[in-house]
């Protein structure tokens, strides 16, 4: 088992074990489309997730990553669209757990390494939540129109879901 200890500005000292292959045995009603390396290549979060934290995490996943230098731009998103909301509203909602504090991706990039969590089937339900936005672009739009509902399908790629084949 290998032990990963984390030291970046959102986190000091914490450590996880990884007890999983990377992108192996996932709960069986998780099956998220694209990997951390996949969402960060096709341009998620204005760019903005992951800048000072990628220690932690696979040198590959960062090689072709849509990063932004300062603040989010959104057209470092695929869908040329802001479909964020602020860390502010998820820590309001109560959607963060103190061991992922950046949100549901952090938590989704950790599991996929191999962590696994008290945190995890809370975030799996929330996942599968998410798909009711998948059910709304193909129900209002004709498959490969990126300009029907693309704060939706950029929403999607945000939760691992690859909107570009609806």
């Amino acid at each position: 088992m290998k032990k990963v200890t984390v030291h970046d500005k959102m986190q000091k000292n914490y450590s996880y074990n990884l007890s999983e292959p990377q992108g192996k045995n996932f709960h069986r009603d998780f099956k998220p489309d694209l990997s951390p390396k996949e969402m960060l290549e096709l341009g998620v979060f204005g760019g903005v997730y992951m800048r000072d934290c990628q220690k932690e995490f696979p040198k590959d996943w960062f090689i072709n990553a849509k990063l932004a230098s300062s603040k989010r731009d959104k057209n470092l998103n695929f869908f040329q669209v802001n479909a964020s909301q602020s860390l502010r509203v998820w820590q309001e909602h109560g959607w963060i757990h103190p061991d992922d504090p950046r949100g549901w991706f952090q938590w989704y990039a950790r599991y996929y390494l191999g962590r696994r969590h008290e945190d995890d089937l809370r975030q799996i339900k929330r996942w599968q939540a998410f798909r009711r936005h998948w059910s709304a672009v193909q129900k209002n739009c004709r498959k490969g129109d990126y300009n029907c509902r693309p704060r939706q399908r950029q929403a999607l790629l945000h939760w691992a879901y690859d909107s570009r084949g609806v």
